[in-house]
């Protein structure tokens, strides 16, 4: 072996562990951020346990703090294990620990995004994109702005409970209400 050839070879290592180091590096810094997300998962899990165990005594659902229907799902991912721990402390009422949305009498709630969202479907014969229904639903009830996954997962969710039928046409998913009387002939998936 030549010393022009060992030095080329030697630069070609040189230049693969550098290249090899790098890459090292980086998946390290993936790991690093992969594990503290889920630490931070772990964090809120543990704290959502706690409170389950603390509200698994009572018999009366009423006095469990209500989810909010407009709070998207991600926003509530995010919530710290602070906010968590703080929730049910900042739902209780003044009057004997009851919610704040259970205890306002004489005041209506707002019908679920769901039943809106069947209501909405009830008036069409024809299949309807989860994006046409949810710029609807903004038209109809500029009170209520949800997601368009949020959409989506209520869609499915009344698709899981027969309310609704899905209906695919190559990449695009499609909804028809379910007819109580049986009537609906669509096909599903």
């Amino acid at each position: 072996m030549t010393s022009q050839s060992a030095a080329t070879l030697r630069s070609r290592y040189v230049a693969q562990a550098a290249s090899d180091l790098e890459e090292n590096r980086r998946l390290q810094q993936q790991l690093a951020d992969r594990i503290s997300a889920l630490k931070q998962e772990e964090a809120l899990l543990a704290d959502i346990l706690k409170l389950a165990e603390q509200y698994e005594g009572f018999a009366d659902a009423s006095r469990l703090p209500e989810q909010l229907q407009d709070e998207p799902v991600v926003a509530k991912a995010k919530k710290t294990s602070a906010d968590v721990a703080r929730r049910p402390a900042a739902a209780k009422s003044t009057s004997g620990g009851r919610t704040a949305k259970a205890g306002a009498k004489g005041k209506s709630r707002q019908p679920l995004l769901g039943d809106l969202l069947a209501e909405l479907l009830g008036q069409y014969e024809e299949p309807r994109l989860a994006k046409e229904l949810r710029d609807e639903l903004l038209e109809k009830h500029p009170d209520r702005n949800p997601t368009p996954q949020v959409v989506r997962n209520t869609l499915e969710s009344l698709v899981a409970k027969g309310r609704i039928r899905r209906h695919k046409q190559q990449r695009s998913v499609m909804y028809t209400l379910v007819k109580p009387d049986g009537a609906d002939s669509g096909s599903s998936d």
